[in-house]
């Protein structure tokens, strides 16, 4: 992530680009050690590769389409608000990114906790005794993952001041809601109770919204 950042700037003396680094660090490390104590079996398939055999072709597109995009806004968010200075993000607004950061980390550390079975692959863990969880965040939307992402999409050009990397958010999230629509199906499939589930909790991201 820090070569994405800082490679195509040509710098490392980039202050947003340092808190948004310490920001993810500092979270991944803490959540690692905590699952590593708490729930083992869910950071070994969070830590799993995203590509895996038996994993269904369109989940395999999906991911290799938004890996590519979500890699890609990261050069063009360092050209933008470094190389190039074309934009020049006001300080609130870099202030409101690292907020929608750390609220888009905070609601999927409630997912997880919730979730011994969110893999980062559409799969069914058979060998985990997989169900479907409806409390917690999950009475309240379907894939309440997915609606912490849009934040952290949404933040993190904010935070690195790059209105060019605003552009991919929307593309990110449109794939997102794509792959939403081909999960509940597989889920569906599997388990007879999905269907009142989704009738009883009718938003997929956002309450009220979708």
């Amino acid at each position: 992530m820090a070569a994405l950042l800082f490679v195509p700037t040509g710098t490392i003396a980039w202050p947003e680009a340092w808190i948004f680094l310490g920001i993810i660090g500092g979270v991944g490390a803490a959540a690692g050690v905590w699952f590593a104590r708490h729930d083992p079996g869910l950071l070994r398939e969070r830590l799993s590769s995203p590509f895996q055999t038996g994993q269904p072709a369109w989940d395999k597109a999906i991911l290799s389409l938004f890996f590519a995009l979500y890699l890609a806004s990261f050069v063009v968010m360092g050209l933008d608000a470094v190389r190039w200075r074309a934009t020049v993000m006001p300080a609130w607004a870099e202030a409101v990114g690292s907020v929608c950061i750390l609220a888009s980390y905070a609601i999927i550390w409630r997912v997880l906790v919730e979730n011994s079975f969110a893999a980062p692959v559409v799969r069914i863990q058979e060998e985990r005794g997989q169900r479907i969880v409806m409390s917690g965040p999950y009475g309240v939307v379907r894939h309440p993952m997915y609606g912490g992402a849009i934040l952290f999409l949404l933040g993190t050009p904010l935070l690195l001041g790059s209105s060019y990397g605003l552009v991919f958010a929307p593309l990110l999230v449109i794939l997102l809601a794509i792959r939403s629509v081909f999960e509940e199906r597989v889920l569906a499939e599997r388990f007879p109770e999905y269907a009142a589930y989704a009738e009883k909790v009718r938003f997929r991201f956002v309450p009220l919204v979708w």
